[in-house]
């Protein structure tokens, strides 16, 4: 590591407590998001944050690094009450917070987001090359080659969660909060992080890590704890638990993310995917998809996994007529009609659709209620002789609502009101309401607790049986082994091997070209 992360950590021993929060309480209204929550943060230690979409995680971290204002109970850092203003406030404190959603600018640069609102300045303004020194050592410390002076949009979204994670390790902390630091990043991204995470521990830096990947997470925990409903329902060691004790104490006992839907025929081939090519990144030389074919038919859900850069996106966006990158040769047809002439909403009306891996900038529209983001993708079915039909929408809204088991005070409310789980339920009802033949989805799961996705993967297998062709990608082998009936790998643009339900882990780990842990 270089001296690029400041630490002014005080050298008391590790484990005590540094940060308390007492009975916690937080209202929305008539919503209790936190029912009395007592928290501690040990110094110098890792405390993960267990528990599903909607438990109330992400508030008491907002709490904690003054985002939020409690709606009673006190918080003491290093044994003196505090009651934090802002965020600056518990910045000035030593908190930081790696937000679950993005907030970067995207139109700005990597060093411009790093800095912003904090700029070096000197007597004749802003020391612009202090700031790319800096931010260049930053993307050496998490081994990622990024210029400074790269736009944030020109950025993958792995790429951008590491330029999250580099502006809050810039920052004196002696309390770093990460929340859901890892949902964007591939495998050797999340290994430099953890060596990161050990050498900040190291120094007296106290982590708050939550993630949903719970395998992940039990390398670098220390203590865990897991809120469900906005209360504390189990804390332990790190020496005290393992995968069952967190899903038991999550979701309760007897979990799985489900099995194959089976008791019927799949259909004729729904998609047909024939020797596609899509053009790589400039200057990379490689195509990001190469002559690749696959056909789904009806009925039939397929994962495709592979890592990260191995072109499932690209496969995805180019199917669904997304065009960032060209696509060089191949068709695409959907129940034999070629796709070629047409755009993303003429592929959505033939029956065509994407959920897309980024659902904040590609699937919801923040300034937008639930209902409306439910019904966007829809609009031309209750257009009645060039006037809305609002009986017809609110028709539409309230039965997708249902459909896919959105939790939410109801079609008026705020989409940023709803949990990342529920929000991702709202982008795959919004395209199941457009009435498709085939639904692709990339991560569906990203950034989803473990009931979500159970609901997720469940809601997947219903319409399956109903006809639906089913598409998804992941980066997360367990997820392949759940409801799929055929597991497609992909490596390097190809598809490197096919497996049934009945695959080993290995094999398919083997096949992607990702190291097996013996």
């Amino acid at each position: 590591m270089s001296t690029a992360i400041p630490i002014t950590a005080p050298a008391e021993a590790k484990g005590s407590v540094l940060l308390s929060a007492r009975d916690i309480v937080k209202s929305y209204g008539g919503v209790h998001a936190l029912k009395g929550v007592n928290f501690e943060i040990h110094r110098g230690k890792v405390t993960t944050l267990f528990g599903e979409n909607g438990a109330g995680k992400s508030t008491l971290m907002k709490i904690l690094s003054g985002v939020e204002k409690p709606t009673s109970g006190e918080i003491e850092l290093d044994g003196e009450r505090v009651a934090f203003v802002s965020a600056s406030d518990a910045r000035d404190h030593g908190i930081s917070i790696i937000h679950q959603e993005l907030s970067l600018a995207p139109n700005l640069n990597v060093r411009d987001n790093i800095f912003m609102g904090r700029e070096l300045r000197t007597p004749t303004g802003v020391d612009f090359a202090g700031e790319a020194r800096q931010t260049q050592a930053l993307m050496a410390d998490l081994e990622e080659e990024i210029d400074p002076m790269t736009l944030i949009h020109d950025l993958r979204l792995g790429q951008q969660q590491v330029v999250e994670i580099a502006r809050a390790l810039s920052v004196d902390s002696r309390i770093l909060i990460m929340d859901e630091p890892t949902s964007a990043l591939s495998a050797s991204e999340v290994e430099v992080l953890f060596r990161v995470i050990r050498d900040l521990t190291s120094r007296g830096v106290s982590i708050v890590y939550i993630s949903h990947h719970l395998e992940e997470a039990l390398q670098v925990t220390d203590y865990a704890v897991v809120l469900r409903d906005g209360r504390i329902t189990a804390t332990a060691e790190r020496k005290d638990i393992d995968l069952g004790w967190i899903v038991r104490n999550m979701v309760g006992e007897n979990f799985d993310l489900g099995s194959p839907p089976t008791g019927y025929a799949f259909g004729e081939a729904a998609l047909d995917i024939d020797d596609l090519s899509v053009a790589g990144e400039s200057g990379t030389g490689a195509p990001a998809v190469d002559h690749l074919s696959l056909k789904v038919r009806a009925g039939e859900i397929v994962c495709i996994y592979g890592l990260m850069g191995a072109g499932r996106t690209e496969l995805l966006e180019a199917v669904a007529g997304r065009t960032r990158l060209p696509v060089t040769g191949g068709r695409v047809l959907l129940e034999g009609e070629d796709m070629a002439s047409l755009g993303i909403a003429e592929r959505i009306a033939k029956g065509l659709v994407l959920v897309p891996e980024d659902r904040q900038r590609d699937g919801l529209v923040q300034t937008m209620s639930v209902g409306s983001n439910l019904s966007l993708a829809s609009v031309r079915s209750f257009v009645r002789r060039l006037l809305m039909s609002p009986a017809a929408e609110r028709d539409l809204v309230g039965e997708s609502i249902r459909n896919v088991h959105v939790k939410t005070a109801g079609a008026g409310a705020s989409i940023r009101s709803l949990s990342g789980g529920n929000q991702q339920k709202v982008v795959i009802g919004k395209m199941l309401a457009t009435g498709p033949k085939v639904i692709l989805l990339d991560e569906p799961s990203r950034g989803i607790d473990i009931g979500a996705k159970a609901e997720v993967f469940r809601l997947l297998a219903e319409n399956a049986k109903k006809g639906l062709a089913v598409v998804y990608s992941t980066s997360e082998v367990g997820e392949c082994l759940s409801v799929a009936h055929r597991i497609v790998v992909m490596r390097r643009g190809k598809i490197s091997a096919e497996f049934g339900p009945d695959a080993n882990k290995d094999d398919i780990m083997a096949a992607s070209g990702e190291a097996v842990v013996v």
